[in-house]
């Protein structure tokens, strides 16, 4: 089965990063037959959640982090066993299997425990107890198994609790002297023998050789609740084999279990492997299911995620964990940003308004036809990213294919444009931390980092009512991140004009010397300035680099 291939957008996705996503890995999809999947690394705001509804296409999962995790490499499937099962039947399965350590499950494959190599030579070795056999509750179908005998009397089902382990070597007068009530008894094909241990109230004897059970000797049995059981091997080979009929749930390590989640991140498990000595540590999914066995071997090969990021190409923007991903194409019109790949990879980067435009671009270069779904989300995302072609972003490429788009997906441009903006600019029930995280990015340039976010509003009243909750809300975000400076653009869409409120030393400083303003001035209003990507950004950058000349 082919790995999963992740299109993704920056972690505050607007419409273009998320319907681009959607857009992309489709295309893939088609030309590739390729295991391609979008996704969001952030959530989802208003307006995107307008269209998406609209277009009735489901959003992309949620992917936080894009390191590699233990479901995304090979593990060793080990199958889960039953407690009850005998320690030679457990040997025999690891050998069978090459492996040291076996998963003990339920019925519902919860796992209940581990049994290793080093557990069944310690009950070999160093146990000289008679009556572990009893005390582990050795089930009477465990012995006939191990012994690989036939049950003459007695039930399978039935289990042993009490008694000892002995070998009837002694005549049937001294035999009298030390067996005891619910003792399991290995002996030969002595009738006297047979006869003593069922009339001592023996739980179990054990006929050795193959040799033949009287009908008398099976009828008495039968009458005490004895069992019988008729091995083929000789009394030495089955009183070194007898013990190894104990169920594993006797030896099994059921406390203190180390284990591991399908979800969980290598770098995180990798740091507590290390500490341990255990060389196998079992793998539930995310439903607490036993899955499989992981050792240090599995994170040798460790394969990283692949992904294809669009709509940006700065690190800071980037899903957390990008440095341990493998990228393979960067799809974006914003300015190059600080990202670095291991290899060469697809970079298209063009001077568009929109990265949908790119996209739909590449439908048409590789004559793919678009559905009047993508169609929408396309055409949602360009107007969307253009303001309805009032940005300064916007070029004629952008607005030509918006239209064609518009009619595949059977929209009016400004009607529908109204509608989406209108759903987006319902923000004033929001609270300031979700206005704020709408849309959201950082930059460096050289050694200073600042954060700018935005959002777009139809009308003066609502931009005034967000300004008031996100006036206080600035100071806690600037303190969150640690940034040197922190923006965010009050952008009205219809009179195109943005009002910027500020955080951090020298913050205002740099956009009086950026726009030329007054220094008088407290409130920064911004004429024409609607595009962060184009005109704010820009002018931050080249005054930054002016001053640090």
């Amino acid at each position: 089965m082919d790995r999963e291939i992740y299109v993704i957008g920056h972690i505050n996705p607007d419409t273009d990063s998320i319907c681009s996503a959607i857009a992309y890995a489709r295309l893939k999809r088609i030309l590739t037959g390729g295991a391609y999947k979008a996704k969001r690394a952030g959530q989802i705001n208003s307006e995107t959640n307008f269209v998406l509804e609209r277009f009735k296409v489901p959003a992309p999962g949620y992917l936080s982090d894009i390191r590699t995790q233990v479901k995304d490499i090979e593990i060793r499937r080990t199958e889960g066993v039953s407690k009850d099962i005998s320690l030679k039947n457990a040997w025999a399965l690891m050998k069978k299997n090459n492996v040291v350590t076996l998963p003990i499950v339920d019925k519902d494959n919860y796992l209940e425990g581990l049994i290793t190599i080093g557990d069944i030579a310690k009950s070999y070795m160093d146990v000289y107890d008679n009556r572990i056999l009893t005390k582990a509750e050795t089930p009477c179908s465990n012995i006939v198994e191990t012994m690989e005998g036939e049950l003459i009397a007695g039930k399978t089902e039935d289990h042993f609790t009490e008694g000892k382990v002995l070998i009837a070597a002694a005549n049937p007068d001294l035999m009298e002297n030390y067996i005891e009530k619910g003792d399991i008894v290995i002996l030969g094909n002595r009738y006297e023998s047979q006869l003593c241990a069922i009339e001592m109230n023996a739980k179990c004897i054990i006929v050795c050789d193959g040799a033949m059970v009287s009908k008398t000797i099976t009828k008495l049995a039968q009458n005490n609740e004895c069992a019988i059981i008729r091995t083929p091997y000789d009394t030495f080979t089955a009183a070194r084999l007898i013990n190894q009929s104990i169920p594993i749930r006797f030896f099994m390590t059921n406390q203190d279990l180390i284990t591991f989640s399908t979800e969980d991140y290598i770098d995180d498990i990798r740091e507590i492997m290390a500490k341990k000595r255990h060389r196998d540590f079992p793998i539930l999914n995310k439903d607490g299911h036993y899955s499989g066995m992981i050792s240090r071997r599995n994170l040798l090969n460790t394969r990283r995620k692949k992904v294809i990021l669009v709509d940006h190409n700065e690190k800071s923007q980037a899903v957390d964990g990008l440095e341990e991903a493998e990228i393979l194409e960067i799809i974006d019109h914003h300015r190059l940003g600080s990202l670095e790949t291991i290899n060469p990879v697809f970079f298209r980067n063009q001077p568009l308004g929109c990265t949908a435009t790119i996209i739909y671009q590449m439908y048409r270069e590789n004559g793919v036809d678009v559905e009047p779904q993508i169609a929408g989300l396309l055409c949602s995302a360009i107007l969307s990213d253009t303001l309805v072609y009032r940005s300064p972003t916007c070029t004629e490429i952008d607005r030509a294919l918006a239209e064609e788009l518009a009619g595949i997906a059977g929209i009016q441009v400004e009607e529908y444009a109204k509608e989406m903006f209108a759903a987006g600019s319902n923000l004033i029930s929001k609270s300031p931390e979700e206005i704020f995280y709408q849309d959201f990015k950082k930059f460096t340039v050289g050694d200073l980092t600042f954060g700018v976010g935005q959002i777009n509003a139809m009308n003066r009243e609502e931009l005034e009512a967000i300004k008031e909750k996100l006036i206080p809300y600035m100071q806690k975000a600037f303190r969150d991140h640690g940034v040197d400076m922190l923006f965010f653009m009050l952008t009205n869409i219809i009179e195109s004009s943005t009002e910027l409120l500020y955080q951090g030393t020298g913050a205002k400083e740099l956009l009086t010397n950026a726009f030329k303003l007054g220094r008088d001035k407290r409130n920064i209003y911004l004429k024409g300035v609607v595009s962060r990507k184009k005109q704010l950004i820009p002018a931050l950058m080249l005054t930054l680099q002016q001053d640090n000349v």
